[in-house]
């Protein structure tokens, strides 16, 4: 146990050295990209978004936003060296500083913005924002603030971090309403669907192949389509279904989404009964490995 634990712990030392410089160009640009697209499209306008912006914006009658994220960022930065481990404190360092930094320094840039459009306002903040945090988040670095106090209430409450997510942005949204109006919550959870999309999107990439889980009767027959016609590498999965009790092999294969047609309509044409799931498969690595392994290429 010791032993593993040990080569775990050499394992995320290595994740977390690997590329630093690199990922702190990215981080710092994520960070500076999100204070000008906070300070342009929400902070001038009061539209609302979660996490440490939005409380800002709520309290910005009372004290500069920037003042106010800085204050979340340090009392965020002070809870995680209390309640968890030491490395990702030192990753929430550089954000948790720079990030209210770059909001103070970017509060002067105005940009005129069709006032009578807030819909337009409120898509166009929140694409750069998801921009923003899909890079940041690439980096495996934290921007601190509101994002470490949740990661803590995780560990702590034994909530999963999604809940956590919509209760704590739900609860400011809704300050939002109360204080600017219903319709600028309605905005802000507008904000709030595309700013978790285009994170994702920007995390995971475009989705440029497709995972296709096959159960058929006609096993050797849609394997050798995949195979010889799409020249696809296929795995075999043992499985058992749940309500016969008899064995059952399924076909994995990855598809390129340009021939995702080809297969699709090939394999129901060898077995129209064939039962297919298909989900997005944003990144495969090593795909053709393992058959070039077999055909002797290096």
């Amino acid at each position: 146990m010791l032993k593993h634990n040990n080569i775990s712990k050499t394992i995320l030392d290595k994740i977390e050295s690997k590329n630093l410089f690199r990922r702190y160009i990215v981080f710092i640009f994520g960070l500076l990209l999100y204070a000008i697209a906070y300070n342009v499209f929400f902070v001038q306008t009061d539209l609302i978004l979660g996490g440490s912006g939005g409380i800002a914006i709520l309290l910005k009658k009372f004290f500069n936003p920037s003042v106010t994220i800085l204050f979340l960022s340090v009392m965020s930065l002070l809870l995680s060296a209390i309640f968890m481990d030491k490395q990702f404190t030192i990753n929430s360092v550089v954000g948790s500083l720079l990030g209210p930094v770059f909001v103070e320094l970017t509060k002067d840039i105005h940009i005129s913005l069709p006032k009578d459009d807030m819909m337009l306002v409120a898509i166009c903040g929140a694409v750069l924002i998801g921009i923003a945090n899909g890079l940041t988040s690439k980096t495996g670095l934290s921007s601190g603030g509101i994002d470490t106090i949740i990661h803590i209430l995780t560990r702590k409450l034994k909530m999963s971090q999604g809940k956590l997510y919509l209760y704590v942005n739900g609860l400011i949204i809704l300050c939002g309403g109360y204080f600017y109006g219903w319709r600028i919550m309605l905005y802000a959870l507008i904000v709030l669907y595309i700013v978790s999309i285009i994170t994702d999107k920007v995390v995971l990439g475009i989705s440029n192949n497709k995972s296709f889980y096959i159960v058929t009767s006609e096993v050797e027959e849609v394997k050798k389509y995949l195979t010889e016609t799409l020249n696809r590498g296929v795995t075999i999965i043992g499985a058992v279904g749940g309500f016969t009790n008899n064995k059952q092999d399924v076909i994995m294969v990855v598809i390129p989404t340009s021939e995702y047609f080809k297969a699709k309509e090939g394999i129901l044409d060898i077995d129209p009964h064939a039962f297919i799931t298909i989900t997005d498969s944003y990144q495969a690595f090593n795909q053709d490995s393992h058959r070039n392994k077999m055909k002797g290429v290096k």
